[in-house]
């Protein structure tokens, strides 16, 4: 499967707080990665505050906890995966602010997030109707996905800690402009975005370094670190 020399480096984006639990599991998925699957990942914790040259990573994770410090750092740094083709996760807030991102400079719009911006007219990011804080829920993934590659199955049950979520409005745009919705709940709202001919990005409004007790890391961390590693290796 994987080679136990792998290495690669890898930039987690965000304000580090020991209030996150995404922030706090992250050392034993980690450590997991590891042991379990011979994945040893350089770790960096950048700021949003200095997301900038994070070019010469192998892969870029933009964690949880938005309200970000800098919401322009959060952007660029899914603007840098996504240009540099570097392997992408974005979990939670990460999944929002890459939906920002693709918005303002792919499609071009001026996207707002309700979260950063309450006066905002039309935003992209908007209170959920239900807040997913604490939650579980089912997500039904497309066939033949990234996100369904990486799972093994078309459904599955996933945890949230997330108050915001795309506006239903925005998502025809983005869609013709190229980002591929893959993951979507039972009533339709979606919960996966990703881009097609991208060596690896995927976004997830759900939390996978929350799944189980951190100790077995969720499938699709696992393939960001291999994507990560592929980098890493010239593959």
């Amino acid at each position: 499967m994987t080679s136990a020399t792998a290495s690669a480096t890898v930039a987690l984006v965000g304000d580090r707080s020991p209030h996150v639990q995404a922030h706090v599991r992250v050392p034993a998925l980690l450590a997991a990665l590891q042991e379990r699957d011979g994945l040893t990942l350089d770790a960096y914790w950048i700021p949003t505050t200095d997301a900038g040259g994070l070019e010469g990573f192998d892969g870029i994770w933009l964690l949880p906890g938005s309200p970000y410090a800098s919401e322009a750092g959060a952007v660029h740094a899914v603007r840098t995966a996504r240009e540099h083709g570097i392997p992408f996760l974005g979990t939670c807030g990460g999944f929002q602010h890459a939906l920002l991102e693709y918005a303002r400079n792919v499609v071009g719009t001026a996207a707002a997030h309700a979260e950063n911006d309450p006066g905002a007219a039309d935003p992209l990011l908007v209170p959920l109707a239900c807040s997913l804080v604490g939650h579980e829920d089912t997500v039904r993934l497309a066939p033949g996905s990234l996100a369904e590659q990486a799972i093994g199955a078309r459904r599955t049950v996933e945890r949230y800690s997330c108050a915001f979520g795309p506006a239903a409005g925005h998502l025809p745009a983005l869609a013709a402009g190229g980002l591929r919705f893959t993951g979507h709940d039972e009533t339709g709202a979606v919960r996966v975005a990703e881009l097609p001919g991208h060596p690896f990005f995927l976004a997830t409004l759900f939390q996978p370094e929350l799944a189980g007790d951190g100790t077995r890391p969720h499938p699709i961390v696992t393939a960001f670190a291999a994507a990560a590693a592929a980098r890493a290796a010239g593959a």
